[in-house]
């Protein structure tokens, strides 16, 4: 992604070193709260109970990220980068509704962080509260999606980012609220809809980027990849080594790609809608 010298956006917060990576869960009820965002959201809120309490509970006390200080800079350059282009796309969207976007923030973190949802470690992987609007990533997220999920490059990344933006644009469009009341289980649960639509809207964002001729070659390959080697399927694949689809939360690989690429394709919100009949 061709991102030097772009504009950055005024809407990040970096609270690496603030100490709340030194916090505990602070209770089971910050830990629930968090745990059913994350399960809406298509995230899996077993990690708050066992990877969460026993991977990251050494980096709890003195957190220490896998990048080096020069490395986390310019990825918090990139990441401001990616938040003010997603501001752009979805600011000409609303304001062509004659409505006015409501930016989130983006809260930069290691180890755990302190949320509206409660509080979250970085196990849960990144993440977006709709209660107070903002989005959470531990920059050390980007070194397992190279290196653990085998899904390099910087528009992998920016797929991440444009993607926890999609679950806020669902919000403020009623799209979180409306799934709450409906099944959140298995395969065509409201989880996996809600995750796809975020992926499809993360497409639509990144065919806006490409009509801005930010995109370079190999750049949508490498956000489709990231859609397919973090699906349901490849990822229970890999640590249980079976299937099981009652249990999916964020799609399988080939609905993730799928999602991605017809955002992409047809770069307008409309083509998201996930929730409609014989879409899932």
């Amino acid at each position: 992604m061709r991102w030097q010298g772009r504009g950055r956006s005024s809407n990040v917060q970096d609270r690496r070193g603030s100490g709340s990576g030194g916090k505990m869960a602070g209770g089971g009820i910050g830990i629930i709260a968090i745990a059913i965002v994350v399960a809406l959201l298509g995230g899996d809120p077993s990690a708050l109970f066992q990877e969460g309490l026993n991977r990251t509970i050494g980096t709890q006390i003195s957190p220490q990220s896998r990048f080096s200080e020069t490395e986390q800079q310019e990825m918090v350059d990139f990441v401001s980068v990616v938040l003010a282009e997603t501001e752009d796309t979805w600011g000409r969207y609303f304001a062509a509704q004659n409505q006015q976007y409501p930016q989130p923030s983006m809260i930069i973190f290691s180890g755990g962080v302190d949320s509206g949802c409660g509080f979250a470690q970085s196990a849960v992987g990144p993440f977006y509260c709709p209660a107070d609007q903002n989005l959470y990533i531990d920059l050390d997220f980007f070194y397992d999606l190279k290196n653990r999920h085998d899904a390099p490059g910087d528009f992998a990344q920016a797929y991440v980012i444009a993607h926890e933006v999609g679950h806020h644009i669902e919000n403020v469009l009623g799209v979180l609220e409306r799934a709450q009341g409906q099944n959140t289980a298995g395969a065509s649960g409201s989880s996996v809809r809600v995750e796809l639509m975020a992926d499809c809207l993360a497409g639509v964002w990144a065919a806006d980027v490409n009509n801005k001729g930010l995109i370079e070659e190999g750049d949508i390959e490498e956000a489709l990849n990231a859609a397919s080697q973090i699906g349901d399927d490849t990822l229970q694949r890999e640590a249980q080594g079976r299937v099981v689809p009652d249990s999916f939360t964020h799609g399988s690989s080939a609905q993730r790609y799928e999602w991605f690429n017809k955002g992409y394709n047809s770069g307008t919100l409309e083509s998201c809608d996930t929730f409609a009949a014989g879409n899932i």
